[in-house]
Order: structure tokens, then C-alpha cells, then sequence
């Protein structure tokens, strides 16, 4: 059927959904790029329209998905580690950015910005990540 976008593996569609086993953990699982809830819709609860948080996608990806393991998407993608520490530095930088708020009000632009706060700092650190992995000696032989 095809290989899992993060780890690579053999994904297929034949059965085991989520069970313990290799291959319920290889079982593929399609997985949005930005959230369908972002623009006021979910496919798993069709009667429901909420107010969206974007009237465009601001990474222009409205709708398109990508295919995964069921351990990569539902286990790695819906479940980040965001330990305590993280979480502080991440509120004093939507404090920085002016994206907090004490009240809610009617907009959503606040969220939409810590939304898209959260993607950068995604997108920073594995940047800076890929880049310090790269200045390393090759260890993947020692792996093996």
C-alpha cells in the first residue's frame, strides 16, 4: 500500500485497526495537515459547524492530508509531550506576541495566533534540530 511520511514503515489497510500488534501499529491512518475544526467542520460529527478559527488556511494545506502509521498519527502527531517548562516559555512568548487575553471575546484571532505560534515553534526547533543532527558525525551504522 505505501510507507508511513514519518517512520517509513510498510502501511496497509488490511484489518487490526489500533490492535497491539505490528500490524495493528502498521495499520494507515490519513491525517490532516491543519485541523478541519480550524475551519468550522469535522467530517466525524457532520451536523455540527463551528465557528471557524480560519477563514484561510495560513499555510496554504486547507484539506490536504498525508497517509501514516497508526502509531505515528495517533500515537506521536495527537499525543505531543508538552512538559511544564515548555508550556511557560510558550505562554510568555504569546505574552511577547501580544496573544493573550484575560477575557475571551467573540473573535477567535487571538487562538488563530497561537495556533500558528505553536507551528513556528514547531518549525524552528526542528529546523535548528535538523541542522545540529547534520554538523554530527554519522552514528546510523552504529544503530544497526
Amino acid at each position: 500500500m505505501g510507507n508511513c511520511t514519518i517512520c517509513g514503515c510498510t502501511i496497509h489497510r488490511e484489518g487490526d485497526y489500533a490492535k497491539p500488534t505490528k500490524k495493528g501499529r502498521s495499520h494507515a491512518t490519513r491525517h490532516h495537515y491543519v485541523a478541519e475544526r480550524f475551519f468550522g467542520r469535522s467530517k466525524t460529527r457532520k451536523d455540527r459547524q463551528r465557528k471557524p478559527i480560519f477563514k484561510n488556511c495560513p499555510w496554504v494545506l486547507k484539506k490536504q492530508t498525508d497517509e501514516f502509521c497508526y502509531e505515528c498519527h495517533e500515537e506521536l502527531l495527537h499525543n505531543p509531550v508538552l512538559l511544564p517548562d515548555d508550556i511557560c516559555r510558550f505562554a510568555e512568548l504569546v505574552r511577547q506576541r501580544g496573544l493573550d487575553e484575560s477575557e475571551k471575546t467573540e473573535s477567535k484571532n487571538k487562538i488563530a495566533g497561537r495556533i500558528e505560534l505553536l507551528h513556528e515553534v514547531i518549525e524552528e526547533g526542528v529546523k535548528t534540530l535538523l541542522v545540529a543532527e547534520r554538523a554530527k558525525p554519522s552514528h546510523r551504522s552504529s544503530l544497526k
